[in-house]
């Protein structure tokens, strides 16, 4: 009896030493796949950050963003100019800078002209003007996310201008 006590503590503490083993081997087995998923998010985490600030790099603040028509509202040059007897005409209706007092006149009552309000929280807004004649001025509006184009007619009187949006067409 002597002799078998000893042989069932070897049993034990082996026995023990294998089962402690065994759970080392099994945490750093979950442990390794832990690790390998914490830097599959990592990647990903990192990829989704350098997507996100190439966009903002892409995007102004609103107070400095320059506004840029799409291509097809650029206006041709040599469209808007008042000829010398349009001029004359308008400086005998009253006007003492026909094209400047025209151009700022729309400016001041391009709200009550304007077809649409701005979406997406901007502000619609006249961003090029082309008086063609004596009667009649082109316009391209937009508020950054939706824009267009608009034909209006004007009547001089005594220096006084009235506007009248003749057709819209947006973009």
């Amino acid at each position: 009896m002597k002799n078998i006590l000893p042989w069932i503590l070897a049993a034990v503490f082996l026995f023990l030493a294998l089962y402690f083993y065994w759970q080392k081997n099994e945490a750093e087995s979950r442990l390794s796949i832990a690790d390998s998923q914490v830097a599959e998010i990592d990647q990903e985490l990192e990829e989704q950050t350098a997507a996100v600030d190439s966009l903002e790099e892409m995007v102004l603040p609103p107070d400095t963003m320059n506004l840029v028509p799409p291509g097809g509202a650029a206006f041709v040059d040599e469209l808007g100019s008042l000829s010398q007897a349009d001029i004359q005409r308008l400086k005998r209706k009253g006007l003492k800078n026909p094209e400047t007092d025209l151009m700022n006149d729309l400016s001041r009552k391009q709200e009550a002209l304007l077809p649409t309000k701005g979406v997406l929280g901007g502000t619609m807004a006249i961003r090029d003007t082309r008086i063609l004649n004596d009667r009649y001025a082109l316009a391209y509006y937009e508020d950054g996310h939706i824009g267009g184009y608009m034909l209006l007619k004007y009547e001089v009187k005594d220096g006084k201008i009235n506007w009248t949006v003749m057709d819209s067409s947006p973009l």
